[in-house]
């Protein structure tokens, strides 16, 4: 039976992971560097590269919330603006304990949500303008419940923490790649030492791009991870797992249907815009297999069977280990487990995530 513990845990452990990795991957780089390139001493080198890191680090921390501020065009909703939208997180803050976070809507006809900050204080959470104008007033609760989770577990400033690391080892795989090539160019011409460089700038770019891979699988799966958490808080804060389960089908469809579903900031949103695309194109793919009634129209109970057979095929179970969200059947099944519980009079607090 999971628990809260069991999230922090794996956001812990996560950390740990990915910084370890990537330290010991700095110390070879480093090295490596030093002895062919500059010849100043590895400490030294060592304490420049971890400096650097960390003040790259804090930048992403600081500026981050900027960023998702200004790609996805958010407005700050003023007092008395939206009387539902504000008195509805206002509520559900309370019922959950933590401090109401700033209110925002975003000027997108698509059906999303997302949550972003440096701390619980100085927390945000965005609505797009689509998603409530396409989801009922139990949908949005349901939604806006699964964001305050996410301020509840603190997940979303881990997430943006990490996800730096895998950006700077890519960055660095760049950079030795496209250096090994201009150097195996000048090799032809100034000889020996030219070629080792190159050698040495190759090995230095593909250690980074299998750091980068080992990195971003780790965020992912966390990224994953705490959205069965905040889906689980969701059912548990509005003690109505359905609404949640309508409206991430409705924003899954939804956001297969916009031409040009904004990905800015993916990894905060209910569900990530280009693998609602995913998923529902392929579905869309077997529509006559799973059309049973042969109507012409996938109803409720078809798309969920076509959902539930596609999320147990191979091919979707190893793509979703690159994914930053797990297949909304997934989620959708978690929801209708809680429920069943719920059903019965027997589901507590202390259940709330039992069924992660």
């Amino acid at each position: 039976m999971a628990r809260l513990s069991d999230l922090k845990w794996a956001m812990g452990t996560s950390i740990f992971a990915t910084a370890f990795i990537f330290g010991a991957f700095l110390i070879g780089v480093i090295f490596i560097i030093q002895y062919y390139f500059i010849g100043f001493d590895l400490i030294t080198g060592l304490i420049l590269a971890l400096g650097g890191t960390a003040l790259f680090i804090l930048f992403e921390y600081a500026i981050g919330p900027v960023i998702v501020s200004a790609t996805t065009h958010l407005q700050y909703v003023k007092p008395g603006e939206n009387p539902w939208l504000e008195n509805t997180v206002k509520e559900l803050a309370a019922k959950s304990g933590v401090r109401m976070p700033r209110v925002a809507t975003v000027p997108n006809d698509t059906p999303n949500a997302f949550t972003f900050g440096r701390s619980q204080s100085s927390a945000v959470l965005a609505v797009h303008e689509g998603l409530l104008r396409q989801l009922n007033e139990d949908e949005v609760k349901g939604v806006i419940a699964h964001e305050l989770g996410h301020i509840k577990h603190k997940d979303y400033i881990v997430i943006t923490v990490l996800a730096a690391l895998p950006l700077i080892a890519y960055l660095i795989a760049q950079f030795a790649l496209r250096a090994a090539w201009f150097s195996g160019g000048a090799s032809t011409r100034r000889g020996k030492d030219q070629g080792n460089a190159g050698v040495v700038l190759i090995v230095i770019g593909v250690a980074s791009f299998v750091v980068y891979i080992v990195s971003f699988l780790a965020v992912m799966r966390l990224s994953r991870l705490r959205e069965h958490y905040a889906d689980s808080y969701s059912a548990y804060l509005t003690g109505n797992p359905r609404s949640l389960e309508s409206a991430l089908t409705k924003i899954t469809y939804g956001l297969s249907l916009a031409p040009n579903a904004s990905a800015e900031a993916r990894s905060f949103y209910i569900e990530d815009p280009t693998q609602a695309k995913q998923e529902v194109s392929m579905i869309m793919d077997k529509k006559d297999e799973y059309d049973l009634d042969h109507d012409g129209v996938l109803d409720e109970n078809e798309l969920e069977k076509a959902m539930e057979k596609e999320a147990k095929s191979t091919w979707v179970q190893m793509n979703s280990l690159f994914a930053t969200h797990p297949p909304t059947f997934k989620r959708i099944l978690l929801l209708r487990e809680i429920e069943n519980e719920m059903n019965t009079g027997k589901y507590t607090s202390d259940r709330m995530y039992a069924h992660v």
